[in-house]
C-alpha cells in the first residue's frame, strides 16, 4: 500500500532548523532515535564512492635533536581512524548506527564495511641538528551516501516516517581502487620555545636527543 504525504516526513539536507520544534525534528534527533532503537531504521540505497587518501596526521611522539649532528631513533606509532557522517559526529560513538550501515552494505554489495581501523608499527626517524621529526600516516578512505529511513510505531513530530540524507566517510581496506595508505617521516625546524626546551633538557640530563608526546 502506498504511503500518503500525511504519514511521511522528510528532513531536507538544506533546510533543517537549528533546533527542533513540535513539527520538525533536526537530522541529529532522527539519527539519535535510529541509534537508540526508538525509531526502526534502515540505511537505504547506499552508494560507495571511489577511494581516496585521507589527510596525513601525526601518529608518533616528536623526536628532538639538540645535538650538532644528525640523529636517528626508532619510534613506535599507532593510528586509529574512525567513521564520521555529514549529519555530524562519529558513527562509532552513535552505537546502533554501525550495525544498520553494515547490514545495508552487505545486502547491497556483499561488502564488509569497517567503522574504524587501527594499525601499529615502528619506523626509524632521522633528524638534522636543531630539528624535530615525527611519523605521519594517511589512511585510505571512502564516502558512502544513502538515506536513513526511520519508522515510529506512533506518530512522532506528526509523522510515522522520516528520511535523512547522509554521507559517511570511513576507512577502506588497503588497495581499494588502487589506493594504499601511506606512512611518512617528516621533520621541521624547532621553534624558539622548543630550542629553550632543548637547552633545559641538556642542562637537566645531558640528553641531546629526546622524544616527547605532542
Amino acid at each position: 500500500m502506498a504511503l500518503t504525504a500525511a504519514v511521511l516526513g522528510t528532513v531536507a539536507a538544506t533546510a533543517v532548523p537549528a533546533a527542533a520544534d513540535d513539527d520538525q525534528p533536526t537530522k541529529e534527533q532522527i539519527l539519535a532515535d535510529c541509534a537508540s532503537g526508538e525509531g526502526q531504521c534502515t540505511f537505504n540505497d547506499p552508494k560507495i564512492g571511489e577511494a581516496f587518501l585521507g589527510e596525513a596526521r601525526q601518529v608518533s611522539d616528536l623526536l628532538y635533536n639538540c645535538s650538532s649532528s644528525p640523529a636517528s631513533q626508532t619510534l613506535s606509532w599507532a593510528d586509529t581512524v574512525g567513521s564520521s557522517h555529514s549529519v555530524g559526529g562519529s558513527v562509532t560513538v552513535s552505537g546502533g548506527l554501525e550495525g544498520i550501515i553494515s547490514a545495508s552494505l552487505t545486502a547491497t554489495y556483499n561488502y564488509t564495511w569497517q567503522s574504524s581501523h587501527t594499525e601499529t608499527s615502528s619506523a626509524t626517524v632521522t633528524v638534522a641538528p636543531g630539528e624535530v621529526g615525527w611519523i605521519s600516516r594517511a589512511q585510505v578512505m571512502q564516502r558512502i551516501s544513502g538515506t536513513w529511513q526511520t519508522h515510529y510505531e506512533d506518530r512522532k513530530w506528526d509523522h510515522y516516517y522520516w528520511f535523512v540524507d547522509d554521507v559517511i566517510t570511513s576507512p577502506a581496506p588497503n588497495g581499494t581502487d588502487g589506493k594504499r595508505s601511506a606512512v611518512m617521516v617528516k621533520s621541521r625546524k624547532m621553534t624558539a620555545e622548543e630550542k629553550k626546551a632543548c637547552a633545559a633538557e641538556k642542562a637537566a640530563s645531558g640528553d641531546r636527543v629526546f622524544t616527547r608526546a605532542s
